[in-house]
């Protein structure tokens, strides 16, 4: 049984999701500045969407970084 795409009724492309909560995650950021610089990239998005795609996406993001530390942890050695 495969799994449905998280993704799958956003209008915004998952690309822009992901960059949204890896500014947000990964660097200081408020919400606030996280909206502001996607808005200079062009790209139209409150910052409730922001925090709302953070909450839903953040946890699935951790585990696929998790994921890809382990492994290269386990081929390095």
């Amino acid at each position: 049984m495969t799994r449905p795409c998280p993704f799958k009724y956003f209008k915004t492309s998952r690309e822009i999701i992901r960059l949204a909560v890896m500014m947000y995650v990964r660097f200081p950021l408020s919400l606030r500045n996280v909206e502001d610089l996607l808005h200079e990239r062009g790209v139209d998005v409150s910052h409730e969407a922001v925090r709302f795609r953070w909450q839903r996406f953040g946890p699935m993001f951790a585990a696929e970084i998790r994921k890809r530390r382990i492994e290269g942890m386990r081929s390095s050695q």
